[in-house]
């Protein structure tokens, strides 16, 4: 959910964090009893509450993809698939590895889609297929890789000919951004293993121990809970999902997103979002028929290696606690570092603006006056952004940052953002760069990029993908100039910014301060979620 880093998942500070003290580490037995204690308080939760998470998206991608799972802690796996007959087989195995072969078919076949638009976000990809379906085309959102795609809907444009009609008349009525993506095979993939020197070729199979599985995927290992099941997606490749109990998957997830080092109030409320953010979302990989990714385009969830005892206690404290809005799951998101002021929805998005994600000035000092000093003026951005104290983030290194980047450089990654997205790349070089359009959270709302070839724009959450830096929205361009002589020529720009990630709803880095500061969860989420209150799945499962 955080943007993605190079190195840790989650932040860190300039100064040492604080280490886990000796009382924490003698909890985990008072741990394990409360886990008891909530299992026989809330039996409905843990049976009704299982979630399917793709923990290996896109199996079998790369040539020579190769799963190995093992039990972590018994003699065997169990696996369960469908005989040649269609009955149900069972085998015990060591250890079991995958590999994905190429197979040759009968017959070529045509494999084809329309792709309505792309996407460096669901929560944009979400809206534009609302749009379509406004439109009357009925649609389906997809994941091929890490960019987000609209597809018209499969099943309804079943054949070559009504693909062609959908694309013919769109464009007819001005939508020229609709493609077809097509590839004649005459192969397929096919997953399987090797026992007993027979190898069986299976599409769909269910993994189990009597404890925990261990994953193997080339250099990365993880372990899980529950049930593993190998299954087909809709790119011709399969994911591994597992099926998981909501409280254990948080086990994964918060002490990755939030830190092991974190103060016990921030992890406690990030307990809280991400169980919120995990059951809004259960709809975002319908078309590949699981529910959630196991990546920072959802949740980092990393199964049940590095546990964390004070994460452990937080998830066992909240369970089955998520935050509301009129009675409903909240789109609980959050990011690693706001700088200074958080973003509403529809500063980074496209869609309908969230009246608990509103601008926040992320200090619990009065250093700046928003409503007097809105940041959509350029004089007052660029005051905001020399204040570097007395803010929630000051001691982070994200909260404030500057790096230079060349009209050169600028101009391959603007040429690597057309390419992903499928686009006609028409220019050679980018002459200038202006900022257009920008909130009162100071967020740009859009950009203008003069090429040799015309001027494009480039919206809001889009940026981020277009150019590094910059790693959040909140920003401004100071122009480099270059000297020859008498003569200067515009060189490239300074990125000078504050933040990482989108900047809607909590600051993980301003939750540690909070937390340092006495404020309990509760109070952090009313601070980053105005007008929200906390429920529990129990309560809104009954009406």
């Amino acid at each position: 959910m955080t943007a993605n880093t190079t190195t840790s998942i989650y932040p860190s500070r300039h100064r040492n964090v604080r280490q886990i003290s000796a009382k924490e580490l003698r909890s985990a037995f008072a741990i394990a009893v409360l886990s008891l204690l909530i299992s026989a308080l809330f039996p409905r939760l843990a049976k009704a509450f299982e979630i399917k998470v793709g923990v290996v998206q896109r199996f079998g991608d790369e040539p020579g993809d190769t799963l190995t799972l093992e039990p972590a802690n018994s003699d065997a796996l169990t696996i369960r698939y469908l005989g040649g007959d269609g009955t149900p087989q069972t085998q015990q195995l060591p250890k079991l590895k995958l590999e994905v072969v190429p197979q040759p078919l009968d017959r070529s076949v045509l494999d084809e889609r329309v792709v309505l638009s792309t996407h460096r976000s669901y929560e944009n990809a979400e809206q534009n297929a609302k749009e379509w379906r406004d439109r009357g085309i009925e649609v389906e959102i997809a994941q091929p890789s890490d960019i987000w795609e609209v597809w018209a809907k499969r099943e309804v444009y079943r054949t070559p000919l009504l693909r062609r009609l959908l694309i013919e008349n769109l464009e007819k009525q001005g939508y020229d951004i609709a493609y077809l993506q097509n590839q004649v095979l005459d192969r397929q993939l096919q997953a399987g293993w090797v026992a007993g020197g027979f190898r069986y070729n299976r599409d769909e199979m269910e993994i189990q121990s009597s404890g925990t599985v261990r994953v193997i995927d080339g250099d990365t290992s993880h372990t899980y809970a529950g049930t593993l099941r190998l299954q087909p997606n809709a790119y011709g490749s399969y994911t591994l999902v597992n099926d998981v109990s909501i409280e254990t998957y948080l086990r994964g997830v918060v002490p990755h997103e939030i830190g092991p080092n974190a103060p016990y109030a921030a992890v406690e409320a990030q307990a809280i979002i991400a169980r919120t953010y995990a059951v809004r979302n259960l709809h975002r990989f319908a078309i590949d028929n699981y529910q959630i990714c196991a990546d920072t385009h959802c949740q980092v969830y990393w199964g049940l290696d590095n546990t964390v005892d004070k994460a452990d206690r937080a998830i066992a404290a909240t369970a089955g606690q998520i935050l509301t809005y009129n009675n409903e799951p909240i789109d609980a998101l959050y990011s690693s570092t706001t700088g200074g002021v958080t973003a509403p929805f529809e500063d980074v998005w496209h869609g309908e603006s969230r009246p608990y994600l509103t601008a926040v000035v992320d200090s619990v000092n009065r250093v700046w006056d928003l409503a007097a000093k809105p940041l959509n003026d350029d004089a007052n951005l660029k005051a905001f952004m020399a204040l570097d104290d007395g803010f929630n983030e000051s001691e982070w290194n994200t909260f404030r940052w500057k790096e230079a980047t060349s009209l050169e450089e600028m101009t391959e990654f603007l040429k690597r953002y057309y390419r992903r997205n499928n686009r006609e790349i028409n220019f050679s070089a980018i002459q200038k760069v202006e900022v257009v359009e920008r909130s009162r959270s100071g967020r740009i709302l859009k950009m203008t990029i003069t090429t040799d070839r015309g001027v494009v724009e480039i919206p809001n959450d889009e940026i981020r993908n277009a150019f590094y830096p910059p790693i959040s929205t909140l920003f401004y361009l100071e122009p480099i100039y270059e000297e020859k002589g008498d003569s200067k020529t515009l060189w490239g720009y300074n990125f000078i910014g504050g933040g990482f990630g989108h900047g809607v709803g909590l600051s993980q880095t301003g939750a540690y301060h909070l937390a340092d500061e006495g404020k309990s969860s509760k109070e952090i989420l009313e601070f980053y979620y105005p007008g929200t209150a906390l429920k529990s799945l129990d309560e809104l499962f009954d009406r």
